[in-house]
C-alpha cells in the first residue's frame, strides 16, 4: 500500500504513474487468476479413447422426458367413462332428382289418359324422378377393353443413324427453304400482276388466222370435170398426191 499524502502536499508524476501501473496490473492478474480457475476451454481437450468428446452442458437426469407438454382439455379417460357425450349422426343430403316426363307421359298413354288435366293428376299420383346417374350399375361397371390391348406406353422409335450420317435432315430442311421461297414468289407475284384486259388477252393467245380464197361462182363449185387428160387413173392419182 501507499502512505497517504500530507495535506497540502501535491503528488508527483512518478508518483501517478506508480500508482496507476500497479492497481491496472493487480487487476489483470486476478482476472486471470479467477478464468483458470471457474472456466476451462474444452476445445483444447483430445478426446479420450473409448468415449465421445466431452462438452459444457450438463443434462437432466433419468426421469426427465423430452418434448412438447400438451394439457388435455377432454378430461382423459376418466371424462369419457363417466359422460355419455355422443356425437350426433349427420343426416345425409339427398339430392332431389328432376321429374322423368318421358316415363310419366308413357304411363299416362297407355292408362288411357288424353286431356291436360288427366295429365296433371297422374303426374301427382306417380311422382316418377330420374336414377342418380353417378351411383347406376351402368356407370360402375368397368368399360370394355378390346382383347388385342397392350397396356403400359408404346416403345420409343429407333434413331436413324443412316439418315444422320448421310445428312438427310439437311437435305429435308433445305428442300422446305426452297419450296417455301418458291411459294412466297409466287404470291408475290399474283399480288404485283396487273389485272388482265382484252388486249393482253389477244396479245397472249391471238385469234387463228383465215385462209384468204379465191371467190367462185356458187353455181360452178359443184361441177365435175368434162374432159380427163390422164391416160388412167393411177396417173391421176400420182398427179394430185405430189
Amino acid at each position: 500500500g501507499f502512505k497517504p499524502l500530507p495535506s497540502g502536499a501535491t503528488a508527483t508524476p512518478v508518483l501517478v504513474a506508480t500508482f496507476c501501473y500497479t492497481f491496472l496490473f493487480s487487476g489483470a492478474l486476478a482476472y486471470q487468476e479467477r478464468s483458470l480457475r471457474f472456466s476451462f476451454n474444452f476445445t483444447l481437450l483430445q478426446a479420450e479413447l473409448g468415449k465421445p468428446q466431452r462438452n459444457c452442458y450438463t443434462l437432466p437426469g433419468f426421469d426427465f422426458s423430452y418434448g412438447l407438454y400438451i394439457r388435455r382439455t377432454d378430461g382423459g379417460v376418466p371424462e369419457a367413462i363417466g359422460h355419455w357425450n355422443t356425437v350426433k349422426p349427420r343426416t345425409a343430403f339427398v339430392q332431389k332428382m328432376p321429374r322423368d316426363f318421358i316415363t310419366m307421359n308413357r304411363g299416362a298413354l297407355k292408362a288411357g289418359y288424353t286431356t291436360a288435366r288427366e295429365f296433371n293428376l297422374y303426374y301427382k299420383a306417380k311422382d316418377i324422378r330420374h336414377k342418380d346417374v353417378e351411383h347406376s350399375q351402368f356407370k360402375r361397371c368397368p368399360p370394355k377393353v378390346p382383347a388385342d390391348l397392350a397396356y403400359g406406353i408404346t416403345a420409343r422409335p429407333c434413331t436413324p443413324f443412316f439418315d444422320l450420317l448421310q445428312h438427310k435432315y439437311k437435305e429435308l430442311w433445305m428442300e422446305q427453304q426452297r419450296a417455301r421461297t418458291a411459294t412466297q414468289r409466287a404470291e408475290k407475284k399474283k399480288k404485283d400482276k396487273a389485272c388482265e384486259t382484252r388486249t393482253t388477252f389477244l396479245r397472249r393467245h391471238p385469234p387463228p388466222t383465215k385462209e384468204e380464197s379465191f371467190w367462185h361462182l356458187p353455181r360452178l363449185e359443184k361441177v365435175g370435170p368434162h374432159l380427163c387428160t390422164f391416160p388412167d387413173r393411177d396417173a391421176r392419182r400420182k398427179a394430185f398426191s405430189a
